[in-house]
Formats: C-alpha cells, sequence, structure tokens
C-alpha cells in the first residue's frame, strides 16, 4: 500500500482532492495533515473520516522535527502539497504569516522528501529523478504571474511578477521546490491554478462570503468598481486535475490549470445574485440591492486568464462544468448546509477540533 501525504487536506480544495484520492485508490493509504487553523475543518471530511484508507494528523509543517518524523514513520510515496495561507487580504496586514507557512513551511517539507527519499550526498544529479517512483506535487497559484491586460493569457512560460504579499510568498515556494529539483534531483512537477469555487469554502473568498450575505440580507462588498476579471476553476475539476498531474505528469515540469470562465468581479456577482433570488423565492433584484462598492484592495490585479493548452494536450485533462451550473451546483450546497456554514462563521468549529480530533 502506498503512503500519500495531503498537506492542508481539512481545507477547501485539499478536502476535495483527499475525498477524491479516498474513494478512487483504495490501495492508497491517505495521510492528511493539517494544522486546522482557522479555514481547516474536519467537517469537511465526515463522509470519509471512517474509511480504512484514510489517517488524520494535526501538525504544522512549520515544525521540521515532526515532519522528519512523521516521513520515517510513513515513508510516503507522494506529497500533495496544499497547505498554504492564501487570502490576499490577510497578506496584507500579516505578510510573515504568509511567509512562515508558504515558504518555509514548503521548505520544511522539502527537506523531509529529500532526507527520506534520496538518502544520499549533498546533490544528487536531476536526471536521476527519472528513476524514483516517489513525487512531491506543489500545488500554486496563478497569482504569482502579477496581472494581465484586456487580452492574453497566463501560460508556464510566463514571467513570475507577484504583486501581494501572498502572491509573492507562493512565488518564493515555487522557486524552492524547482530548486529541489535542479540541485538535488527531487523528483516535483508544481500546478498554478486559477480562482476555485464550490463546496467547503471558507466565506472569506468572494462567493461564499456573498451566498452567506445574500442569505442574511448584509452588504455584499465588491471592490473598486468590481472591473477585476478573474478565470473561475470548479474545486472539484482542479482535484481531478491534480490527479491527473500526480500519476502523469512530466518531473520538473509545471501545468497550469484554468477553468476557461473569465468573469468580472460584478457580473459574477449580479449572476449570483439572480440565482440566489430564485432559490430563496425572492422578487428579481432584491439581492443585487445588497451590492456595496468598497474601496480598492491595495495592489489589486485587474485580471488573471489561464491557458490551460499543455494540460489538455498532454494529459488529457478539460474542465466537466460550464461556470453557470457549477455556480448553480455550489449555491445548492451552502443553502442545504447551512449548519456547516453556522459553525464556520461562528468560529466555535475551531475550539472544538482543537479539544476533539484525536476521537474523530
Amino acid at each position: 500500500m502506498k503512503n500519500v501525504l495531503i498537506t492542508g487536506g481539512a481545507g477547501f480544495i485539499g478536502s476535495h482532492v483527499v475525498r477524491l484520492f479516498v474513494n478512487k485508490y483504495p490501495e492508497y493509504n491517505i495521510v492528511n495533515l493539517d494544522a486546522l487553523t482557522y479555514a481547516g475543518n474536519l467537517d469537511n471530511l465526515t463522509d470519509i473520516e471512517k474509511k480504512s484508507n484514510y489517517t488524520f494528523v494535526k501538525g504544522n509543517i512549520c515544525d521540521a522535527n515532526f515532519l522528519q518524523e512523521l516521513f520515517a514513520k510513513y515513508d510516503f510515496t507522494y506529497v500533495i502539497h496544499l497547505a498554504a495561507e492564501s487570502h490576499v487580504d490577510r497578506s496584507i496586514s500579516n505578510p510573515i504569516e504568509f511567509v512562515m507557512t508558504n515558504v518555509v513551511g514548503t521548505v520544511n517539507l522539502l527537506n523531509a522528501a529529500k532526507h527520506q527519499w534520496l538518502k544520499v550526498g549533498s546533490q544528487q544529479s536531476a536526471d536521476s529523478s527519472q528513476q524514483t517512483a516517489n513525487r512531491f506535487y506543489h500545488v500554486s497559484t496563478d497569482e504569482v504571474y502579477g496581472a494581465l491586460g484586456e487580452t492574453g493569457f497566463f501560460t508556464e512560460e510566463t514571467k513570475y511578477d507577484p504583486h501581494s504579499p501572498y502572491s509573492a510568498s507562493k512565488a518564493s515556494s515555487d522557486h524552492f521546490v524547482r530548486a529541489y529539483h535542479d540541485t538535488y534531483g527531487l523528483p516535483i512537477v508544481i500546478s498554478n491554478c486559477s480562482n476555485n469555487y464550490g463546496s467547503h469554502h471558507f466565506p472569506e473568498k468572494l462567493i461564499p462570503l456573498a451566498i452567506n450575505n445574500i442569505c442574511n440580507n448584509k452588504p455584499v462588498p465588491v471592490y473598486g468598481k468590481g472591473e477585476n476579471v478573474r478565470d473561475w476553476l470548479w474545486v472539484n475539476d482542479h482535484a481531478r486535475a491534480i490527479d491527473v498531474i500526480l500519476h502523469n505528469g512530466k518531473n520538473g515540469d509545471t501545468y497550469n490549470i484554468g477553468g476557461h470562465n473569465e468573469w468580472k468581479n460584478i457580473d459574477l456577482i449580479k449572476l449570483l445574485c439572480k440565482i440566489m433570488d430564485k432559490k430563496l423565492n425572492r422578487s428579481n433584484g432584491e439581492s443585487e440591492k445588497l451590492i456595496s462598492f468598497v474601496k480598492d484592495r491595495a495592489g489589486h490585479d485587474l485580471r488573471y486568464a489561464i491557458d490551460s493548452t499543455k494540460l489538455k494536450n498532454e494529459l488529457g485533462w478539460m474542465p466537466s462544468l460550464q461556470f453557470e451550473e457549477g455556480l448553480e451546483k455550489t449555491v445548492d450546497w451552502y443553502l442545504n448546509n447551512q449548519q456547516w456554514l453556522d459553525n464556520v462563521t461562528s468560529g466555535n468549529y475551531a475550539k472544538y477540533y482543537d479539544e476533539q480530533y484525536v476521537k474523530r
């Protein structure tokens, strides 16, 4: 049985990846490592928590000694690294936290993998990475590329140009992952994805925040004039892409993952308001009255758009949903899981899991 480490597996994207791998690969033992900070929630995984091929471990990737012991215990075949601080606004107010988790934490994981897998001197030919069955998969973001104008797309060859502490920390971690491949021969792959949406998303991000506020008749904040453009990727499609890249991607390579769904923020919110009016039996236009334009975020990138042609041509992946269908599925999930939403917005679950996670 292969042991597979998924970091950040109690978070939004991570929980979907954990669920996919636990259900699809009964021959893998999936170890979910999560620090259970504010965005990590074991309620995201109640449907698979009792599966025989699933293990949860509470721990922090900033603890290098802990990681060395974990790798020695499980001798992981694969690492899928999703654990990260990811909210841009939080990075502006507290950049050091992002440096510690996204940069230092990633380097700690790289060192643990290098020590466990290579077990050689300080250098090893990158070509030898082709001879190993191990793989370190680093999940990154399109924000490392900076901003686009009204046309063009990010490709795997786009130069890095991060504009926020968050994107700078992710860019730095990407560089370290590549450096460990080039210097030590560590077998790695990297993917850079566009904005994700779907179920179990912590409501500090645009779509779940808007859904929650509309449900409670609270203002729906939109930065600036809402002109910023994002490419939206359904989280389940992202999980499928990670599966494909982990097993079939080329060592040392990078793959962009996009949803082929570009939307201005204001157009997205107006569409969401229409869906919410229908679901909540409100008159048409009632939810749209809640839109509130707020002062723009510092250094707010105008447009992101991913070209995922390489992933399609080389590995055969394509997104499965159009945005309108995926957004409606997302709204349905939140409306049908009000208790989950109430728990995460209250913060009570964080204290509960500090005390109870061992028993689950």
